[in-house]
């Protein structure tokens, strides 16, 4: 028997054109499988939902897209045909608002203004939890002035850099909006983006991005918003410890003191002191596999080239992006956060440390591009303690200092010079991006540990066979990349809370539960929720 569903939105998918053909063709089409699956469907309204580029047979270069359907009336239609044609049903996912029913004693207080921070302050404070928000380095303003002064002069300030700051990391990154979470929700996030201030074309293509540029304002409207609707932000903040109280916990800050009644933990993966803090506290903490590695650079036309063949350059394909891994050795190794046209930037946050990342505008339009090369290292790599994996990470940061000369100029090398053993070849075609060229030619392979130099070079050799040029000599290697992920994860219960902690709630990247801007805002989005649906909001709207 032949099963018949309804809808009034249906997601159209795998249309696929040549890249630059019109948004109409797309329509069209789209227009001709409504047609095949509902012969008297009136009332159809069409748009663009997704598009993505597939390079992979070029110069047959292709758009593949889907089309979201909104029909006045409900739709009738076979599934079989449906599925033949590439047509589902739609249901846009929105957060699912319960409130609860006990009594906060004190607003909500976030510590963190990272993504899982944001969005989590964002919800309580827009369900009238009046939540307040801090974070140990500056707004964004000021911590983009001291961001450039450090990459420029090397001077630190170890409270408020690319780590710490209204915004976290995220801020000073590509902007990437792609995440490996399968949550509905994940388009919610995307759309609240927009809200605040992200271009549009983040709801459709398949691989988004902001950069940095945008997001720092994006950022400010946030923090705006959660202000105009009765959050408290501050900033110079740190969270010093905490203690638990009956029906709530006051925080201990370098402000003072902070009564809440629930303390959203979203700290970032480089608060190391506050990771050793909650260890004391007897917050259950485990180690997790995090990654290490470099930061690679090639010329963005070299990479265009590579990817798009005789099409680089054209306008409707912008810079080429790239993400690989080999799989096949003892330990994976792959790449991260690539930067189309960006550049490698200064990412310390405590002295005597080298760390890097990367960074592009929204542009993408600078002479380089880069992503880290990252080796996989699991917690027995490196001792089988969360303190162990922090003393290794740092380090890594210490001996990428030494190399250096101090001062945080980085270790930079050739990837000939890395591959075949070579030492002091001076960067040519390619030239250093990081603090606008404070950097010194190295042996990078003095600063890691065997395993990790020995997978870099088989990575290396490895993306050479996928992407021709990769392991040119020219290209270049910038150290150390330490802070990709956090080394630990803070246990919690399916509340969401901490384990035996039950008005703690770690969330986002630092906690161990996210791996980028799109993750970590859910992660904050869904705890947010939890505690919407245990405590009356204080605020009546």
């Amino acid at each position: 028997m032949k099963q018949t569903m309804t809808g009034t939105e249906l997601l159209i998918s795998d249309i696929r054109l040549p890249f630059d053909a019109p948004e109409g063709d797309v329509i069209r089409i789209a227009k001709t499988k409504m047609k095949r699956l509902c012969d008297a469907a009136t009332g159809l309204h069409f748009r663009l939902y997704k598009k993505s580029i597939d390079a992979r047979k070029k110069p047959a270069v292709m758009q593949v897209c889907s089309v979201l359907v909104t029909a006045d009336e409900p739709l009738f239609f076979e599934q079989g045909r449906a599925a033949a044609l590439g047509i589902r049903p739609f249901v846009k996912a929105v957060p699912q608002v319960v409130h609860g029913t006990e009594k906060l004693a004190a607003p909500p207080l976030v510590v963190g203004m990272g993504p899982a921070g944001l969005f989590a302050a964002l919800m309580l404070a827009e369900w009238g939890y009046t939540p307040v928000l801090i974070d140990r380095g500056d707004d964004v303003i000021t911590r983009a002035a001291k961001a450039e002064r450090f990459r420029l002069q090397g001077v630190l300030d170890s409270e408020s850099n690319i780590q710490f700051g209204a915004g976290g990391a995220g801020t000073f990154s590509d902007g990437k909006l792609v995440t490996r979470v399968n949550d509905a929700l994940c388009n919610y996030v995307l759309e609240r983006l927009v809200d605040f201030g992200a271009p549009r074309e983040v709801l459709i293509k398949a691989k988004p991005h902001v950069g940095t540029d945008i997001l720092r304002v994006v950022v400010n409207n946030i923090l705006s918003r959660i202000s105009e609707l009765g959050g408290r932000v501050l900033y110079r903040t740190r969270l010093e410890g905490f203690c638990e109280q009956d029906g709530s916990v006051v925080a201990r800050t370098t402000v003072g003191d902070i009564q809440t009644g629930a303390l959203v933990l979203a700290i970032g993966h480089s608060a190391r002191d506050t990771f050793e803090m909650l260890l004391s506290h007897g917050l259950s903490v485990e180690p997790k596999p995090f990654s290490v590695g470099l930061r690679v650079e090639h010329r963005r036309e070299d990479i265009d080239r590579a990817l798009y063949g005789s099409l680089a350059g054209h306008p409707m394909l912008g810079p080429a992006e790239y993400a690989l891994s080999d799989t096949r050795g003892a330990r994976g190794v792959y790449t991260f956060c690539m930067c189309p046209g960006g550049e490698v930037v200064a990412a310390a946050s405590e002295e005597g440390g080298v760390v890097v990342n990367g960074m592009s505008y929204h542009a993408r339009n600078g002479e380089n591009s880069n992503a880290a090369v990252l080796v996989s290292v699991t917690p027995d790599d490196v001792g089988g303690t969360v303190q162990s994996a922090i003393d290794f990470q740092r380090a890594l940061e210490r001996a990428a200092f030494a190399a250096g000369g101090g001062d945080y100029v980085a270790p930079v090398e050739t990837v000939g010079d890395f591959l075949n053993g070579y030492q002091g070849t001076a960067p040519s075609r390619v030239q250093p991006t990081y603090g606008g060229g404070r950097v010194r030619v190295s042996d990078i392979s003095a600063i890691l540990p065997p395993f990790v130099v020995s997978g870099l070079q088989a990575g290396l050799s490895s993306f050479d066979k996928k992407i021709n040029g990769y392991a040119a000599s020219h290209a270049v290697l910038t150290g150390t990349e330490t802070r990709t992920s956090s080394p630990l994860r803070i246990l919690r219960s399916e509340a969401r809370s901490a384990l035996a902690h039950d008005r703690i709630f770690p969330v986002g990247e630092g906690a161990g539960y996210a791996g980028g801007i799109t993750s970590a805002a859910l992660d904050g989005l869904k705890t947010a929720l939890a505690i919407i649906g245990r405590w009356q909001p204080l605020k009546s709207f």
